[in-house]
């Protein structure tokens, strides 16, 4: 891609999501993720109401007067997109491609974040590590993970959620929020995602296209799996076949929200045909 292209495809995508960051997810976000603790700001002096064990001793008997210690939120923490850039992402039927609407949520999130100044990162995974940034701060530093999101390239096709899984826990040592972004097309990762969700705090985000849940009558389709290049003809006209597949959608949806829940990973679906300003804040809400 020229970089002209990138730099006004970056731009395109900043002017979105920082405005549905500011306008609608800042908040919420703020709400949704606790900080740390709670971290001495300042005294005051002592008004009516006030709990007595907040009493500044030294400084009432320095001013002969009580004070009471205020304390705030100590908010700083570390985010983590887990970003699937397997060949699934390359499938749309809708609005958009998945990977597209992945690079939109990310961006949305990373504004957040820094929004209230916390430090955010990427682990890319296909079925191997493509690529981690290291949780930063700053306007650049999300500018930089949306370019990497539009222009990057993986090696590798396939899904695997449990190294994403394992990695993150190996290479982030502190609690962070990490945000697994995916269709979660992979081999079983129940396991590792126990595991890594008693060290973080998990979120699943998962992305999905209409055309993966229910077929349309249109006669003889020739279907390929972007992940291992199989291609096949598939007879849409035919109700046992549209029925078959749609059941095998439904058991796949079950399981995963088996997973998650199994887990205690708080997760939302979205979807590549519709806006994904009302799951993002009903699982903002929840939270």
């Amino acid at each position: 891609m020229e970089t002209a292209e990138l730099l006004k495809k970056v731009r395109k995508i900043e002017i979105k999501t920082r405005g549905l960051s500011n306008q609608i997810f800042s908040g919420e976000y703020h709400s949704a993720f606790k900080g740390r603790g709670m971290t001495f700001s300042e005294v005051r002096e002592y008004q009516a109401g006030d709990d007595i064990r907040t009493i500044d001793w030294n400084v009432t008997a320095r001013f002969n007067h009580p004070y009471v210690k205020v304390f705030e939120e100590e908010r700083e923490m570390t985010v983590m997109l887990l970003v699937d850039v397997s060949g699934s992402g390359e499938f749309g039927t809708q609005k958009q491609f998945k990977q597209e609407l992945i690079t939109e949520l990310c961006a949305v999130l990373a504004f957040s974040s820094i929004q209230n100044n916390d430090k955010i990162g990427v682990i890319f995974f296909s079925d191997k590590i493509e690529k981690f940034i290291p949780p930063k701060k700053g306007k650049s530093h999300v500018l930089r993970i949306i370019r990497d999101l539009i222009e990057f390239e993986p090696e590798h096709k396939k899904t695997d959620v449990q190294l994403a899984l394992k990695y993150l826990t190996g290479v982030i040592k502190k609690r962070s929020i990490a945000f697994v972004i995916s269709d979660f097309v992979s081999p079983d990762f129940s396991d590792a995602l126990k595991i890594a969700n008693k060290k973080h705090d998990l979120v699943a985000l998962r992305i999905y296209d209409k055309r993966e849940q229910e077929l349309p009558d249109v006669g003889l389709l020739k279907m390929k799996d972007a992940e291992t290049g199989d291609v096949k003809w598939v007879d849409t006209s035919d109700k046992k076949v549209r029925a078959s597949f749609a059941a095998e959608a439904l058991k796949k949806e079950k399981y995963l929200n088996d997973v998650f829940n199994k887990s205690g990973v708080d997760s939302a679906k979205i979807s590549t045909s519709e806006s994904y300003i009302v799951p993002l804040t009903n699982l903002f809400k929840r939270r």
